[in-house]
């Protein structure tokens, strides 16, 4: 069977041609950590960028490493967005797996720090959505995103079919 992180560079980067054949303006990052004073970020395509052959090698690149603070990256990715002029900012989560780092984030702190990394954007003006394969997150992703903010894809396999339905009932498409 294939790895996880396999399944969602492909379903990524299909979502990723799909966006551009729509005209839609987004960027992909992704991210690890190592302690709070290490967050990790890797930038797979910027916003003025068009998709591209090396935007797609970029994102087939992206490794999973070290945990996973979810929070920082949130806000991280949140931060960015303010610089967006478009009238509606969507910042859409793809993880497979709880919020941890080695620094005592995990359990309940790793998740009340990503359902507050998530509430600030949303003050920020940003609409958030979580999308995981991690068949036992309900409960916990629910508590980060909010009813209705979230998708659990049971199947990884699916996740590439998936994604472009998920997309088109976040925005509104069809």
């Amino acid at each position: 069977s294939r790895q996880i992180i396999e399944i969602e560079r492909e379903a990524l980067a299909a979502l990723a041609w799909g966006l551009d054949a729509c005209g839609d303006s987004f960027a992909i990052h992704g991210f690890s950590s190592l302690r709070r004073d290490r967050v990790y970020l890797h930038e797979a395509k910027r916003f003025d960028e068009p998709m591209s052959r090396t935007v797609e090698a970029r994102i087939a690149a992206l490794k999973p490493g070290f945990y996973t603070r979810l929070g920082a990256a949130i806000r991280h990715a949140s931060a960015g967005l303010v610089a967006q002029s478009s009238h509606r900012r969507l910042l859409i989560v793809i993880t497979d797996g709880k919020p941890n780092d080695l620094d005592h984030y995990e359990g309940r702190h790793g998740i009340e720090d990503s359902r507050r990394a998530v509430l600030e954007a949303r003050r920020a003006g940003h609409s958030v959505f979580g999308i995981t394969v991690d068949r036992e997150a309900k409960a916990w992703f629910a508590r980060i995103f909010g009813q209705g903010g979230f998708a659990v894809v049971r199947e990884p396999d699916r996740l590439a079919q998936a994604l472009p339905r998920i997309y088109a009932q976040i925005v509104g498409y069809g």
